[in-house]
C-alpha cells in the first residue's frame, strides 16, 4: 500500500487529509475484506477496528492486517447493530464508504449505534450512492435506455426492499448468489438518522458522478453520489 490513500476518490482523500488522526482511534462500520480502514491508517491514527457481518470477509481481512504487519488495526465480525457496549465511547471517527447504508431498513437505530460509538467531538464520514441513484435503471435492465438518460423508472420514496441474486455489484462482476435484500434510503431519512442520533451534520456535499455501479449517468446533471460528515 504505497499509494496515497488507494480505494478512496479524490473528493474523499480531500476531506479526509483536512482530518487530523494523529493518536486517533479509528472505525469502519460495515468494512468488507478492510482494504480502506487499512488504507486509511496512512494519516497517522493510532488502532483502527473494522466491524461487519460476513464471517468470511472478516478473515480476508485479518489475513491482510496480518501480512501487512499492522497489529494495530482489528476486524471484528458482528451484526453492526450488536455491536458491544464495551466499543462505545471509543473512537475519535466511524467511517461509511459504498454499499454500506442500503443493507439497514431503518437508518435511526445505525446512526444510534454510530453515536453510541464516538466519542464527545468524534467524527461521522459517510461516503456513498446518492438516493437519486436508487430511481435510474442500470445498464441490462430492460428499463434502461441510453438515449433517454433523464428517464427515472423507480420511485424516490420506495419502499418495497430490492433482492437480487447476481452478487454485489459494486464490490465486483455480476455472478450468481444468494439473496441479497437491499433499502432504499431518501437523502432525509439519512440527515435526519443522523441528527436524531445527536450528531451534527457539518458538511453535505453531492457529486454528479456515480462511484461504483455504472458511468453511464456521469456528468448528465443528476445528483450519483454524497459526501456526509457530522460530528458528536
Amino acid at each position: 500500500m504505497h499509494e496515497r490513500l488507494p480505494f478512496f476518490c479524490p473528493d474523499v482523500i480531500k476531506e479526509l487529509e483536512q482530518i487530523d488522526f494523529k493518536e486517533k482511534t479509528i472505525s469502519q462500520f460495515c468494512c468488507n475484506n478492510g482494504r480502506e480502514l487499512l488504507s486509511l491508517m496512512q494519516l497517522g491514527a493510532k488502532n483502527a477496528v473494522g466491524f461487519d457481518i460476513a464471517e468470511n470477509i472478516i478473515e480476508q481481512a485479518r489475513d491482510t492486517a496480518e501480512k501487512a504487519g499492522m497489529d494495530n488495526c482489528r476486524f471484528v465480525s458482528c451484526n453492526i447493530l450488536e455491536i458491544p457496549e464495551t466499543y462505545n465511547g471509543q473512537f475519535d471517527f466511524i467511517l461509511f464508504t459504498i454499499g454500506a447504508l442500503t443493507w439497514f431498513e431503518d437508518l435511526k437505530p445505525l446512526f444510534r449505534k454510530v453515536s453510541d460509538c464516538l466519542k464527545t467531538g468524534g467524527i461521522l464520514l459517510v461516503h456513498d450512492f446518492h438516493p437519486v441513484m436508487n430511481m435510474l435503471p442500470l445498464p441490462g435492465e430492460p428499463e434502461f435506455d441510453e438515449k433517454h438518460l433523464n428517464k427515472t423508472t423507480y420511485s424516490y420514496f420506495r419502499k418495497e426492499p430490492w433482492k437480487e441474486n447476481e452478487g454485489m455489484g459494486y464490490m465486483s462482476e455480476t455472478y450468481k448468489s444468494k439473496t441479497f435484500t437491499s433499502f432504499s434510503h431518501t437523502m432525509a431519512d439519512i440527515i435526519s438518522g443522523v441528527s436524531c442520533a445527536g450528531m451534527r451534520v457539518l458538511k453535505l456535499e453531492e457529486f454528479d458522478y456515480d462511484v461504483g455501479l455504472t458511468e453511464a449517468y456521469d456528468k448528465k446533471g443528476l445528483p450519483l453520489s454524497f459526501l456526509l460528515t457530522a460530528e458528536k
